[in-house]
C-alpha cells in the first residue's frame, strides 16, 4: 500500500475530519494534483468554507451516505476511531481505508527532498521559520504546516518544486509512516501518554523515525537531548547538531532580547562566526528553532542571507504568542500551550513582554494529559500572579471522572499561590474586564477553544 503508484489508480476521495488543519492541507494538495475529492467534518469553519469555495464537497456530520458510491479512497486521522459510522460502511463496501500519516507519506515519494520537522514543542513555528526561509530562496516548496501562516494565507501551499516541508508528529508513531530525505528533531519530552508508556518508548519512537532518513540525507538534532551519543547510535545519515554550548554544530552566542523578548544573536558554525540573525518572534525557545533552520538551510546549499530576508517578515504562526489586539490598553495574547514545558516557555516570553499585571487563562488540553502532567502543571502556572483555570478540552477523550481542571487549581493553592475556577467563557471574559486595567498583559492560553476568551474581549474593541 505504501508505494509511490498506490495513488494512480484512485479517482475519488475522501477525507473524514477534513476541516483538520492537517487533512485540510492534504485534500487540498490531492485535490490540486487533479483527483476528485470530498470530505466530512461536524462544524463548518473557516477551513471547511475555503475547501468548498475552491471546488470541494463537504458534509457536516459523519454518516455512512457520505460515502458515495464512486469514492475508491477514504483517508482518516488517529482521532477516528472504528466505531465511525463512515468507517463502517467503508468497510462493508470494501473501500480501501487510509490513515492520514500513510496518505502523507505517499505524497512524499512525488517529491526529491521531502523535509519532515519533529519534536514534542515547536513544529508548527520551525516549519513557518524554515518555509518562509525557502520562500526567501525562491525555491517554489510545496508547504503543508499545522497552523494558519500570513506568508501563504493559510496552512497549505501547493509548489511546484522537488521540495516538500511539512510536520511530523510522533503521536500514535503517525511520523513513522513518513518518507523523510531531511529532519529536525527539536526536542524528545514526555507527552501523549495515553498512547505512549513512558519517555523510553517516545525516545524509541524517534529514534525509528531518524532512521528512516537515507544515508545520503540528513538530521539537525537538539544538542540538548539527554544522552544524545546513544541516541544518534543507530543512525546512518549525516548528523548535525544545533545548540547554546561549544559542542554543538551550530550555537547560539551573544544573544540579546529586545523589549519585546524578541531575540538577535550571532550564528557560529563548527566553531566559526556565520552570521547575525534578528528574529521577530519571542523567546529562547526560538533561538533553537532558528538554529535548527540555519542547519537545513546550509545542508540544501543555501545562502544563510536567506534566512535574514525570509525571517524579517516572519512573526510568528497564529496562536504562538499571538497578540490578537489591544482593550483599553489591555494586550491580549492568544498562545497554543498545552504542555508544562510550552507553558514555561511562553511565561518566560511574558516576564520579558511590557506590562504591569499579567493574567492567564489555561484550558487543559486532554484528561490524560493533565493528569499525567498535574504536578508540571500546577508548577509552572504558579509563577504567574493570576491564574484561571477553564475546564479540560477534552479533544478525542471521553471524561473518566477521576481528573478535572479543579485538581490543578488544588495543585497550585498547595503551592501558596492563588488560583481561580471559571467554566464559563462569559464569565471568564466579564471577570478580566473588571480586573484588568491598561498596562496589562491577557493571556489565553491552551490549543482547545480558549481563544474564544479573546474574541469575546475584543469584541467589545471600540
Amino acid at each position: 500500500m505504501s508505494n509511490q503508484n498506490s495513488l494512480l489508480d484512485k479517482k475519488k476521495l475522501h477525507f473524514i475530519g477534513i476541516g483538520g488543519i492537517s487533512m485540510s492541507g492534504l485534500a487540498e494538495i490531492i485535490f490540486n494534483k487533479g483527483y476528485k475529492v470530498t470530505g466530512s467534518d461536524m462544524k463548518h469553519s473557516i477551513t471547511t468554507n475555503h475547501l468548498e469555495e475552491i471546488g470541494i464537497t463537504i458534509h457536516y456530520g459523519h454518516h455512512a451516505k457520505n460515502i458515495a458510491e464512486d469514492v475508491d479512497l477514504v483517508i482518516y486521522t488517529a482521532a477516528i476511531h472504528d466505531d465511525n459510522p463512515e468507517i463502517q460502511a467503508a468497510k462493508a463496501r470494501g473501500i480501501e481505508l487510509m490513515t492520514r500519516s500513510v496518505f502523507l507519506e505517499l505524497l512524499m515519494h512525488h517529491f526529491e527532498y521531502p523535509i519532515c520537522v519533529s519534536g514534542t514543542h515547536g513544529k508548527t513555528t520551525t516549519t513557518s521559520m524554515l518555509s518562509h526561509a525557502l520562500l526567501a530562496a525562491n525555491l517554489d516548496p510545496t508547504i503543508s504546516v499545522g497552523g494558519i501562516l500570513k506568508a501563504i494565507n493559510g496552512n497549505i501551499r501547493i509548489g511546484h518544486s522537488k521540495y516538500f516541508v511539512t510536520e511530523a508528529c510522533e503521536y500514535c508513531d503517525s511520523f513513522l509512516d513518513f518518507f523523510p530525505r531531511v529532519g529536525i528533531i527539536l526536542n524528545i519530552e514526555e507527552d501523549h501518554l495515553d498512547y505512549f508508556k513512558d519517555i523510553n518508548q517516545i525516545r524509541t519512537s524517534f529514534q525509528k523515525f531518524s532512521q528512516k532518513i537515507p544515508k545520503d540525507g540528513f538530521l539537525a538534532v537538539n544538542g540538548e537531548i539527554e544522552n544524545l551519543n546513544d541516541f544518534l547510535a543507530p543512525i546512518d545519515c549525516q548528523v548535525e547538531t544545533f545548540g547554546f554550548e561549544d559542542k554543538d554544530n551550530w550555537v547560539a552566542k551573544n544573544v540579546v532580547y529586545n523589549e519585546k523578548a524578541c531575540a538577535s544573536f550571532d550564528v557560529y558554525y563548527n566553531g566559526q562566526f556565520i552570521k547575525h540573525l534578528i528574529l521577530h518572534v519571542p523567546g529562547k525557545h526560538n533561538v533553537l528553532n532558528a538554529l535548527s533552520v540555519c542547519s537545513v538551510c546550509h545542508h540544501l546549499g543555501l545562502d544563510l542571507d536567506v534566512l535574514n530576508h525570509g525571517l524579517e517578515d516572519f512573526s510568528g504562526a497564529n496562536q504562538r504568542f499571538e497578540i490578537k489586539g489591544t482593550v483599553n490598553g489591555i494586550t491580549i495574547v492568544d498562545d497554543y500551550a498545552h504542555h508544562p514545558t510550552e507553558i514555561s516557555a511562553t511565561l518566560s516570553v511574558a516576564h520579558n513582554y511590557p506590562h504591569n499585571n499579567l493574567y492567564i487563562v489555561f484550558q487543559p488540553h486532554t484528561y490524560t494529559r493533565t493528569k499525567a502532567f498535574l504536578d508540571d502543571f500546577a508548577k509552572s502556572l504558579s509563577v504567574a500572579q493570576n491564574i484561571i483555570l477553564t475546564d479540560i478540552y477534552a479533544a478525542r477523550e471521553k471524561n473518566p471522572g477521576d481528573i478535572s481542571a479543579k485538581d490543578i487549581v488544588n495543585k497550585i493553592e498547595a503551592l501558596g499561590k492563588e488560583a481561580l475556577y471559571m467554566s464559563d467563557f462569559n464569565e471568564i471574559a466579564s471577570y478580566l474586564r473588571q480586573q484588568a486595567v491598561s498596562g496589562d498583559l491577557i493571556i489565553t492560553m491552551g490549543a482547545g477553544n480558549v481563544n474564544q476568551i479573546a474574541s469575546i474581549l475584543l469584541e467589545n474593541n471600540e
